[in-house]
């Protein structure tokens, strides 16, 4: 009701493509918050609270107390799951986990060996025919051309135990669901356990005030928290999305399914010998289903198996009924099977029609904001990127560097990601589906059928019989796999045969790996200057197969990764992107040793220190450069002490950092706190330095 009295009271509303209303708090207009802590009363209130600790709360979580932003998270369950689910870690968010303090090293560490996870493998069974296997690993891959780091298959709980890990040594306490530590104390720095949102009062306009739900000793306890911002991160079923009204934009009910969690050392074992890989897909006469091999050292893995309510329950897969699924698909018995975990879900393709909302201080992150299929991994991974674009401008807001309205380019900027993104797991998606329609086994109609039986002459059937019927649908065509008729002497099966082989050599199959999209997403718009040519990019198109990235240097891009030595005297070498500060809100400018380009640094230190922001000058000396000052870049910059003097490294087959960035080395590159460019010259300024910085820096926080 408080949402209801805020939407009454207030008059600034704008009207977004949906149509839907959303209405601004008066504070929008301010610059934000200064360095002093805010107080309500007696009641402190919390610069950021975080509902949801799954992976991308707990990152955020760890990004904005690195910046100095207090906050803290409530998850509604009881207990972490330890169900394995996401389990892919692209390029981007590897590089995003090297700024966590050995987080990168510590999933590479743990995470099995590539050469068993490399392939996805196509059979009849485990220990039957193998219809064919992509390798998605390729030489570059491993070379760290394009990235300081190479991806990562680590499943999600264990990522999850590692980001809890890094938050406790920050000082973060984790809190029981029947403990009412925290209740009586400001929440900073906890993770609440059992605690559910259950109402957003925004009617306050310096502050919002969330009603927390949980059970104490045995009844069930409602309290407040005030919060200057509120972060949505709680999944796919989002309380913060609904109690606000925010709704889902795309295709729902794609495919249902089941998620089998279960163990088996006998199995790992077997596959280690014989055929290791990350997916299985498995298709014969008693059962279809894909196995996720999380990791066959430790015999972990889950099965994902078609599913189709109401004629199918739930409790159908009973851990028996499922072992004995396991092994029809295996095509041997593993006296070791142990079921651990059975979860329906279902598949989605949608994103929010808007990821903020009362004046920018309520924001969706992760799995709130968008739904994607599976495949490519690519849920998980944008949803870290949510919140590694998000922690920097919520810094800045609440240090008083910029105004909300600033955080009103998450929206503009990752918003466009997530439709992208989305579009290409519905396009690899299908890839994936190619396969069984190949077979002779078209997902399509198996849901058609499952809807003629739900809505149309089927309906008239009882239950039980809908149910017959289902079954003996689906023993027919499972019947296409049978050895008779799939081998190369059946003419129908030979053609099956064939064309499943050239999917595959056209890797037109699922994918794994997307560089161009993993690396080369870019912001058109946002906190940034684009420029003049930027506003006639078409709108891309997602083609659903592997490119390989391009570096490209153009405002809205990540920075281009290239190693460099920190110090001409020392073999210390680091990436680009690590000249760009994980633990406080700084920008980076980019320049090479001229003397016009140390005449703009000197106007952007100025300009910087007006805008009360950090600037760190980066001068990048090239490896032939003979004609080095004396002592560096020390007097061009004096009186500026925060500058570093870098060096290109000599390497065969690469092109010098400039070239690499199509730009003229009298140019320059500004780069924000998120590792994303700016802003750019690619020759040398034609007008007034300080105008210009005046300009951008304006430009990108919003600020006049």
């Amino acid at each position: 009701m408080g949402f209801l009295r805020f939407m009454r009271r207030h008059n600034y509303p704008f009207k977004n493509k949906t149509g839907n209303q959303a209405h601004l708090l008066r504070c929008m207009q301010s610059r934000g918050f200064s360095k002093n802590e805010v107080v309500d009363g007696n009641n402190a209130v919390l610069p950021v609270l975080i509902i949801g600790a799954g992976p991308v709360g707990l990152v955020l979580s760890i990004l904005l107390t690195k910046l100095g932003i207090k906050c803290a998270v409530l998850e509604r369950n009881k207990t972490f799951s330890k169900h394995p689910q996401a389990h892919f870690i692209n390029n981007r968010s590897m590089e995003i986990f090297r700024k966590i303090d050995g987080l990168a090293e510590e999933i590479q560490r743990s995470q099995p060996p590539i050469d068993l996870w490399r392939k996805f493998i196509y059979c009849t069974s485990l220990s039957g025919s193998v219809l064919g296997s992509v390798d998605h690993i390729q030489p570059q891959d491993l070379e760290h051309v394009v990235s300081p780091v190479s991806v990562a298959h680590f499943s999600q709980y264990k990522l999850a135990m590692l980001l809890r890990k890094q938050l406790e040594n920050l000082g973060f306490k984790i809190c029981a669901a029947e403990s009412s530590e925290g209740h009586e104390h400001f929440c900073e720095k906890k993770i609440m356990m059992g605690h559910e949102c259950v109402s957003i009062d925004a009617s306050n306009s310096d502050f919002l005030t969330i009603t927390a739900s949980t059970i104490d000793k045995g009844r069930r306890v409602e309290w407040n928290i005030n919060c200057n911002i509120l972060i949505g991160a709680d999944g796919a079923g989002s309380t913060v999305r609904k109690l606000v009204g925010i709704e889902m934009r795309g295709e729902k009910d794609l495919q249902k399914l089941v998620s089998v969690h279960f163990f088996s050392k006998g199995l790992g074992q077997f596959l280690l010998q014989e055929n290791p890989g990350m997916l299985f897909f498995i298709f014969n006469t008693e059962a279809i289903g894909v196995l996720v091999a999380h990791d066959l050292r430790q015999g972990e893995f889950v099965l994902q198996i078609p599913f189709y309510p109401p004629q199918q329950t739930i409790q159908d897969f009973s851990p028996k009924a499922c072992e004995k699924l396991i092994i029809k698909l295996i095509g041997r018995k593993f006296g070791d099977i142990d079921v651990i975990d059975i979860k329906p879900w279902i598949m989605h393709a949608e994103v929010a029609e808007r990821l903020t909302c009362c004046g920018n201080r309520i924001l969706l992150a992760g799995d709130a904001a968008h739904r994607f299929p599976p495949a490519g991994g690519f849920g998980m991974n944008t949803g870290i990127q949510d919140a590694h674009n998000l922690s920097w401008k919520i810094a800045s807001v609440m240090k008083g560097i910029a105004p909300f309205s600033m955080l009103n380019t998450y929206d503009i900027e990752r918003r466009p990601i997530a439709v992208f993104n989305t579009e290409l797991s519905l396009k690899n998606f299908r890839a994936a589906m190619s396969v069984p329609a190949a077979l002779g086994l078209d997902p399509t109609v198996a849901n058609t059928v499952h809807q003629f039986i739900i809505n149309g002459v089927g309906s008239i059937l009882p239950s039980g019989l809908q149910k017959v019927a289902l079954d003996g649908i689906f023993t027919l065509g499972r019947a296409q796999l049978s050895k008779s008729l799939l081998n190369e002497s059946n003419p129908l099966g030979s053609s099956r045969l064939a064309k499943l082989r050239h999917i595959f050599e056209e890797g037109k199959s699922l994918q794994l790996q997307f560089p161009a999209e993993d690396l080369g997403f870019r912001y058109l718009q946002g906190a940034l200057v684009p420029e003049s040519n930027d506003i006639d990019i078409p709108a891309e198109v997602p083609t659903g197969r592997r490119r390989d990235y391009v570096p490209s240097a153009s405002p809205g891009s990540r920075l281009p990764h290239m190693f460099v030595r920190l110090n001409r005297l020392t073999e210390e070498i680091v990436s680009t992107l690590d000249l760009v500060s994980g633990d406080k809100v700084e920008f980076v400018l980019i320049i090479a040793p001229l003397e016009e380009s140390y005449h703009l640094a000197r106007e952007a230190f100025k300009v910087a220190e007006k805008f009360q922001v950090s600037l760190k000058v980066c001068v990048l000396w090239p490896t032939d450069s003979v004609e080095e000052l004396e002592n560096g870049s020390k007097s061009a910059l004096s009186p500026w002490k925060n500058y570093a003097d870098v060096y290109e490294i000599k390497r065969s087959k690469r092109s010098n950092w400039w070239d690499m960035c199509k730009m003229t080395n009298r140019g320059a590159i500004l780069v924000r706190p998120d590792e994303h460019i700016a802003w750019r010259t690619t020759s040398e300024l034609a007008g007034d330095p300080r105008l210009e910085m005046q300009r951008v820096f304006s430009a990108i926080l919003g600020v006049n």
